[in-house]
């Protein structure tokens, strides 16, 4: 894929343009939406009307090759909404928090997801209540800016995520980090800090077990046997640099679940071919907080 073609590689690329230029012009908000071209909705797996006039549902369309794009419409994906943290619903309120970047996105599921970053939270915090007042009152939300903290004190981030409640469950919270390493070279690393079943981080590899799969290929449908309904963590950066500029953004999996292949083949009765993928982890991802020092 192309060099910064993705968020996160933008991200990092205004950090090193910042060193140079004292400003970044990728401090944006993460936010997922819909890109159709017919006038259709095209979020849901199940009901996948395509994204152009020739993707729509027909029993070749994922690998026929009856024009220019449709013999790799299984490369298309169904997504998606954009989380928008508003004081109320209303026009004004809806643009003021596009504008300070409290948003985030999904690719299709109505997860909901909450971050926070701050100097002084503390574990119980999350379990409470008020959590959301406390996030405020200690720190800033999503879209926001983390100035330096007390010496020797890494910053804590406070997160939340609830399933969708007609969805799947969840498998995992993950927090990537970007940052400038000595060199002013831009660094990347993501952290699992919250596991549905029990599950925790090797520390030789720093990496989780899968959560698993219930995905019937054959008959279009999961259970939610596995995952969790929600998950939240406290998580305070193990590797932070006090002089090093960075940035920190959450992301929430899914349990795996059906593609919309798997419908699109059990609906027409046909097979795929073995390069199209059957099932996904769908996620919510949310915008980022800069520290900057």
């Amino acid at each position: 894929m192309l060099k910064h073609e993705y968020a996160r590689s933008a991200l990092k690329l205004g950090l090193e343009i910042e060193q140079e230029l004292d400003s970044n012009p990728y401090k944006f908000g993460m936010i997922g939406s819909t890109d159709s071209h017919t006038n259709f909705a095209a979020a849901e797996e199940e009901n996948f009307y395509g994204k152009f006039p020739d993707s729509e549902p027909l029993p070749g369309r994922a690998t026929s090759n009856m024009g220019d794009r449709l013999w790799k419409n299984w490369r298309l994906a169904s997504s998606g909404y954009a989380g928008v943290w508003a004081t109320e619903n209303t026009r004004e309120a809806l643009y003021d928090a596009m504008q300070r970047r409290e948003v985030y996105g999904t690719t299709g599921p109505l997860i909901t997801v909450r971050l926070f970053a701050g100097w002084d939270y503390e574990p119980a915090d999350i379990t409470r209540a008020d959590f959301v007042d406390i996030g405020y009152a200690k720190g800033v939300p999503m879209g926001g800016d983390l100035t330096q903290g007390p010496n020797g004190v890494a910053p804590s981030l406070m997160v939340f995520a609830a399933k969708d409640p007609d969805g799947a469950n969840l498998d995992r919270i993950q927090i990537i980090k970007g940052w400038l390493d000595a060199d002013g070279k831009s660094q990347e690393k993501v952290y699992d800090v919250a596991l549905s079943n029990g599950r925790v981080v090797d520390p030789a590899t720093g990496k989780a077990p899968a959560v698993g799969s219930t995905v019937d290929v054959a008959d279009a449908s999961y259970t939610n046997t596995i995952g969790a309904v929600q998950l939240s963590a406290v998580w305070q950066d193990p590797d932070f640099d006090a002089k090093s500029k960075a940035f920190y953004y959450v992301r929430v999996l899914e349990i795996p679940t059906p593609r919309w292949t798997v419908y699109d083949a059990k609906y027409f009765d046909i097979k795929m071919g073995d390069e199209v993928p059957m099932v996904q982890q769908d996620r919510a991802y949310t915008s980022p907080i800069w520290y900057t020092p």
